[in-house]
């Protein structure tokens, strides 16, 4: 049939009075009792079924079948969850599969804030759904009960079908008052008009008596004003706000605000349950733009707070206080809807286009617009932290959370948040937008698809923190930032305590401390031992310093980096001594040439020489971790006074992914010397285990420093199209670069995501002082949080004694695949190859309680 042909509605005189019902045509009756549905719906279904239509009657609430008779109708039940999105899509794949010109019935739409506890996303379903019918040529009736649903949610509904109706029952009569027919119009079509369901009369209403009848059925069912104008959610904090001031029993209540703002986590509810007071809830209501769960980051850190707040009031006491905003995860799918790209979204999730249209998804997430109304709640939030610095966080449904940290995958963004409010804003919808679109980002999509969380709902939500910190001149930062574990199996020197916790701590704001910056280390603090470095001279305390400080700039209003030397001449005296050490060695060896020179570097000495911070750092995280049961990562600035008294700032926590080392290693007590490839001590991090090795992926040192640097991507690029050729096919790889993996800085190593090095069994860094790489044992940052929760070895191969013996000629002279992997490898061959092992059998052995591993052949 053709789009726009008529169709009987199965009431005569209706279609007369509405120029017929059309193909593509989405009727809404607004009512007060399903019953006065079914009166319009059973005629509609009936006509359909004696038509030969193909009827589809979509089930999802729970109250009773709106359709008497359904002989000849297909039902289809659909489960109404909180996953907005999964029953989006799945209603969307029942109208694809059954193809054009058929005739649906669907339950009540207000059943859907059962589920999902707000108009918003209800207004958001039919926006996505209605298009979609039309475009398939459809008819569809939908039941909306009358007063239990904002105006902006009818709007929306109203806006985007083709027929709304208003439809009331004075007990004798039925009235019905189109509001909107679409492309259709008569003189009497939008009076109101009487239907007598008994001989189906559908006429309109000219007379006064009728009409005065009309107007006392229609002024009986209207709600307030009050509920016309207020979201389901709004309505539900309200009546639960009075019915606490008036002393009656909230208790429920609570667990419904756990549950539809804060986690869905199950392991979290409780402790959530147990920490929050209502008044908690509401406050973190009052600093919420939209509806919607507040997302994994935002839920740790005030867990966190609430813990600490109960049981270590001191500590408490000497945190800064949060005022952070959040942004609800409904924003992120409204976001969606309202700028059209929800078709593409579907299309995206589906596996054959999951990672070909992420790039071109997240283009459009990067371009698209807010409404007025959540301009003006963004403004709202600006207009709170005045001109300080802000940083806008990712906090998805599933980050944060016990067995998926999502460490590194979505972005964070600073504001320096200066200038004008437009000026503000705009900067502030940028960072929201690179925040949503970093959903689609390959390291997210691979991380959720490897853990088979690719179908699962991924809201996006956002916690919006004041950025802690003081103005040094134009340069803005904390004192020190960082990262800290409540429990480090990854020990820098032997006789640390691993259950004592461990920082890795910077100067300035704290993305240094989380990710590997070129030729820049953070200052590792095992909180037994706060003072203890495994370097011995000053000289290698230097080299091994943090060199690059970043900071939010007032001049360029950008996060910038300088190198330490540039930023000391700001700082006042007692911060210098707090955050600088003298190198002594470089000092005497200029006193020896006749110049006296004072030779600083970041060392944060003053801070981890203070007993009483160090050990509120190490109780803060030990009792979170005991009432987690679980151990913990935390971020976290601290800020001092030159009094000594000093603010620590907690924002972030999240349970942190710690295998217990259960393998056995069957490992010879000796070794032919000619058989072994690689042997060390203490420079490896992971878990103790004996694997048969099938391949070797080797680039070489000083072939890959010899490449131009515009063409070493390249070698990235090649480590990716290898993992990929590898992953899900049962066979053990094993990884080995020259200096960082995961660098950003390809003069440090290979800039590789840990998507490119996710199918393989271990990696090694390797050390060469003829191309100047060396490793890096980053216990902390993103990449060796993703090699701790994927199982990956990491092994660092020095040039020291820590390596006993390296020979990688052994592995090169192996069987070289790379052909059969890469087709054209001209501009890398001789840098980077791919050796099958299988008939040498290579093992991998590692002893991880002795930190002692083996790369031997039989």
């Amino acid at each position: 049939m053709a789009a726009f042909d008529r169709i009987p509605s199965g009431i005569p005189e209706m279609d007369k009075v509405l120029d017929n019902i059309r193909l593509g045509d989405n009727v809404v009756w607004r009512v007060s009792d399903l019953d006065v549905f079914k009166a319009f719906v059973n005629p509609y279904v009936r006509q359909a079924v004696a038509d030969g239509r193909h009827v589809v009657y979509v089930r999802f609430a729970a109250h009773d079948s709106l359709i008497d008779d359904l002989t000849g109708v297909e039902v289809v039940q659909v489960e109404l969850s909180h996953r907005f999105e999964t029953f989006t899509v799945d209603i969307h794949n029942i109208i694809e599969q059954r193809g054009k010109d058929v005739f649906y019935v669907f339950d009540c739409l207000s059943e859907l804030q059962t589920a999902w506890s707000t108009d918003l996303m209800m207004g958001n379903f039919f926006q996505v759904t209605c298009p979609f019918l039309f475009e398939m040529d459809t008819v569809a009736y939908f039941p909306l009960m009358r007063g239990k649903h904002s105006l902006k949610a009818v709007a929306k509904i109203r806006d985007t079908a083709q027929i709304f109706l208003d439809a009331y029952d004075d007990g004798t009569n039925i009235y019905v008052r189109p509001e909107k027919v679409w492309r259709r119009f008569s003189e009497t079509m939008f009076l109101p008009q009487l239907y007598q369901p008994k001989d189906g009369t559908f006429r309109p209403i000219l007379d006064g008596v009728q009409a005065s009848q009309f107007y006392r059925a229609l002024n009986r069912e209207r709600w307030p004003g009050r509920e016309q104008n207020s979201d389901a959610w709004d309505r539900f904090f309200d009546r639960t706000m009075e019915q606490f001031e008036n002393g009656q029993d909230v208790s429920e209540e609570k667990s419904r605000m756990c549950r539809i703002m804060i986690t869905r986590d199950e392991r979290l509810r409780p402790l959530v349950r147990k920490y929050f007071k209502l008044e908690d809830y509401f406050d973190v209501r009052l600093r919420m733009v939209g509806t919607g769960l507040i997302g994994g980051k935002a839920c740790g850190m005030l867990l966190a707070r609430k813990i600490i707040e109960r049981n270590c009031p001191d500590i408490a006491a000497r945190l800064e206080p949060h005022d952070s905003f959040y942004v609800g995860s409904d924003v992120f799918y409204s976001y969606i809807v309202e700028n059209h790209f929800w078709k593409m979204r579907i299309h995206q999730r589906r596996p054959e286009e999951y990672f070909s249209l992420a790039e071109p998804f997240a283009e459009k997430l990067r371009t698209g617009r807010f409404t007025k109304e959540m301009e003006d709640q963004f403004a709202n939030l600006l207009e709170y932290f005045g001109q300080d610095p802000i940083i806008v966080r990712s906090s998805s449904i599933l980050e944060d959370g016990f067995g998926n940290a999502f460490a590194g995958k979505y972005e964070s963004v600073f504001c320096a948040n200066t200038g004008s409010l437009e000026t503000r804003l705009a900067e502030f919808e940028d960072a929201v937008r690179q925040v949503y679109a970093s959903t689609m980002s390959l390291s997210a999509l691979t991380y959720r698809k490897d853990r088979g969380l690719d179908q699962r709902d991924e809201q996006m939500a956002l916690l919006v923190q004041r950025v802690s910190g003081s103005y040094y001149d134009t340069v803005y930062m904390p004192c020190a930032a960082g990262v800290g574990y409540s429990y480090s199996p990854y020990r820098f020197l032997k006789d640390l305590d691993p259950e004592a916790g461990m920082l890795r701590l910077v100067m300035g704001l704290g993305t240094s401390a989380v990710d590997r910056t070129e030729g820049s280390y953070p200052r590792l603090v095992s909180l037994d031992k706060p003072e203890v470095v495994s370097a011995v001279s000053s000289a290698e305390k230097h080299r091994y310093s943090q060199r690059g400080v970043e900071y939010i700039s007032s001049k360029t209003r950008k996060v910038e980096q300088a190198l330490s030397n540039r930023i000391e001449p700001l700082l006042p005296a007692y911060m210098k001594k707090l955050l600088f050490e003298h190198d002594w060695d470089a000092e005497r060896q200029f006193r020896e040439r006749g110049s006296n020179r004072e030779i600083l570097f970041v060392s944060c000495a003053g801070l981890v020489k203070n007993k009483a911070l160090m050990e509120d750092m190490r109780r803060m995280m030990a009792e979170i971790q005991r009432v987690y049961q679980y151990p913990v990562d935390i971020e976290f600035t601290i800020n001092l006074a030159e009094d000594g008294t000093y603010v620590i700032n907690l924002l972030q926590c999240r349970p942190l992914q710690v295998f217990k080392d259960d393998g056995e290693t069957n490992m010879p007590e000796t070794f032919s010397p000619d058989k072994v490839v690689l042997e060390c001590d203490g420079a490896s991090m992971g878990l103790s285990l004996t694997q048969r090795i099938d391949a070797v992926a080797y680039v070489d040192p000083v072939a890959y420093y010899e490449m131009p640097y515009a063409d070493k991507t390249r070698v990235a690029k090649a480590v990716g199209q290898i993992n990929w050729h590898f992953k899900k096919s049962g066979r053990h790889l094993i990884l080995m670069v020259p200096g960082r993996i995961g660098t950003s800085s390809p003069e440090l190593g290979v800039p590789t995501t840990f998507s490119d090095i996710d199918a393989f069994d271990a990696v090694f860094e390797i050390a060469d002082s003829r191309a100047g790489y060396s490793p890096e044992l980053s216990y902390g940052s993103h990449i060796f949080q993703d090699l701790v929760e994927a199982k990956i070895l990491y092994v660092a191969v020095f040039e020291n004694k820590k390596t006993r013996c390296f020979k990688p000629a052994r592995i090169t002279a192996m069987p070289d695949i790379t052909d059969q992997i890469i087709h054209d490898r001209t501009a890398i061959k001789g840098i980077i190859g791919v050796y099958d092992t299988r008939t040498s059998g290579l093992t991998l052995y590692h002893d991880m309680a002795h930190q002692h591993l083996v790369l031997a052949t039989e």
